[in-house]
């Protein structure tokens, strides 16, 4: 259970850092908007609140339940962002028509699509990985449905979202085995289309030029990314200590939102910094870990996928902070202040530790300490499910050989509808090669004769001695005499081998 531990610990520490950072960053700023320091911290606490119940459910959820949930999640924000774009629904925020807002609250819609198409990507991909491995199967309908979400959002426009949308696609497409050269293509359009979307808005264009010299506009395009960097020298190694942040009065925009790690780095010095930094190197640890030991590939492929896609947007807010990058405006997860991100990044590192529950080593844990400890009886959590692939594609056997045979076309039983059966989907098994691999074979209509016949049969199946066969006599069980079904059959060459005969 040390995945599922390590998940749990990981969720909480940023989850309470996030809080006391949130507080310590919106202080001033709030308590000169609304006349209390503790307004935007309350706000912030009940979206993290909703988010670790949100946690939970995604613990309790059966994993054949968000698999047949993900695509109705996936349609679900698809409207959305449809809907957020209708002038009158959705609320221009910072030049960007992507929010719901009503009774006081904001509603990011985009914030939905990530999780929703990293699940249906995963129950796309990790079922046909099971049963091909083309390269249109995993292309198709993938890529086209998230070119649905990317033009969406792209109209808003959100182009930081864009940018972890495109991870996440990515990330999908390389953990399920997609050739190389289709990456080579693929980066290449995304790079062309990012340099167009750039020169597309002039405020973009201005991030990008100061980003290239940041003397050329210090307190206009450029303010910020300094701001920020003055902020991270200030701490030094040990910090000005929680609280004593001077960036916070006015001088960083967006000190508690997407620049909240220069106000760690400048109230908590190098060594809190690096703790973070140190927690977010930690969650790529224990994601692959899952990923690697899970069995289910709907699980191992959305977990290794929401590990790229939290570390590729650590990297990039963490990036611009210290000016290795352009400012974007993404979030730092679950530290950065904002109710949407917090919720739905808590479901998703929910469905991250049930994921960590479903390893093998932790299924036999899980029934053990079920019978010991108190612990999953006080949460009420329901015992993991082993995973069971699914059944290969069912053929009929040959109901004139014993083992397994190859279907003969001028069979009048090949026209018969299906019988139903105790397996999935109404087929019946393939009969076991050799011998006795017959002994399991159905029962199913003879159109010819006007009852009920059995398969190829031998001793113990339930057939009836005194009842004749199609193949004739009533001992069905021995081989059929090659020369009876087939007129022109030759003996083997003797001496030869007669393998394949």
């Amino acid at each position: 259970m040390a995945s599922f531990h390590l998940v749990l610990s990981i969720s909480a520490l940023l989850s309470i850092l996030g809080l006391v950072m949130v507080l310590s960053a919106s202080s001033v700023s709030e308590y000169t908007r609304s006349g209390s320091a503790y307004s935007m911290f309350i706000r912030q606490m009940m979206f993290v609140s909703v988010g670790w119940i949100a946690f939970y459910l995604a613990l309790r959820f059966p994993v054949r339940f968000i698999k047949r949930t993900a695509f109705v999640g996936v349609v679900v924000s698809t409207v959305l962002l449809a809907l957020v774009l209708v002038p009158g629904i959705g609320v221009t925020v910072n030049g960007a028509r992507s929010w719901f807002q009503f009774a006081g609250f904001a509603f990011q819609p985009s914030e939905m699509a990530k999780i929703a198409l990293a699940l249906w990507g995963a129950v796309l991909l990790g079922e046909r990985a099971v049963r091909t491995r083309s390269s249109r199967d995993m292309l198709f309908p993938l890529v086209p449905g998230a070119l649905i979400i990317f033009t969406l959002v792209a109209l808003q426009p959100d182009f930081s979202t864009l940018v972890v949308l495109f991870f996440i696609l990515l990330a999908l497409l390389w953990f399920a085995g997609l050739p190389l050269g289709y990456f080579v293509v693929g980066v290449g359009a995304i790079l062309s289309i990012a340099v167009v979307m750039a020169f597309a808005e002039g405020y973009r264009t201005r991030r990008l030029t100061s980003f290239l010299n940041a003397d050329d506009d210090p307190l206009g395009a450029s303010y910020q990314a300094r701001q920020s960097q003055f902020a991270l020298a200030d701490g030094g190694f040990f910090g000005t200590s929680l609280g004593q942040s001077r960036a916070k009065w006015k001088f960083l925009p967006e000190a508690h939102n997407d620049f909240i790690f220069a106000i760690i780095g400048e109230e908590l010095g190098f060594v809190g910094a690096a703790a973070v930094i140190g927690l977010f190197g930690l969650f790529i640890y224990t994601g692959l870990r899952i990923a690697a030991r899970s069995v289910d590939p709907f699980l191992r492929l959305f977990v290794a996928t929401s590990t790229v896609w939290v570390i590729g947007q650590t990297f990039i807010n963490l990036g611009y902070v210290v000016g290795l990058l352009p400012v974007t405006g993404l979030q730092l997860p679950l530290i950065s202040a904002g109710g949407t991100s917090a919720v739905l990044t808590l479901f998703m590192f929910g469905i991250i530790a049930n994921a960590a529950r479903h390893e093998p080593e932790a299924i036999a844990a899980a029934h053990v300490a079920a019978r010991r400890s108190r612990v999953p009886r006080f949460l009420r959590l329901p015992l993991p499910e082993k995973y069971h692939p699914p059944r290969p594609a069912p053929r009929r056997p040959d109901p004139y050989a014993g083992g397994a045979g190859l279907p003969m076309h001028d069979d009048p039983w090949d026209t018969m509808p299906s019988v139903p059966g105790p397996y999935r989907g109404g087929g019946q098994p393939m009969a076991a090669p050799g011998r006795g691999g017959a002994a399991r074979a159905p029962r199913y209509p003879d159109y010819l004769h006007g009852d009920h016949r059995y398969g190829p049969a031998v001793p113990g199946n339930g057939a009836s001695p005194g009842r004749r066969y199609p193949g004739g006599g009533r001992a069905p069980h021995r081989p059929v005499d090659p020369r009876q079904r087939d007129p022109y059959y030759r003996e083997p060459p003797r001496g030869r081998s007669t393998r394949g005969y």
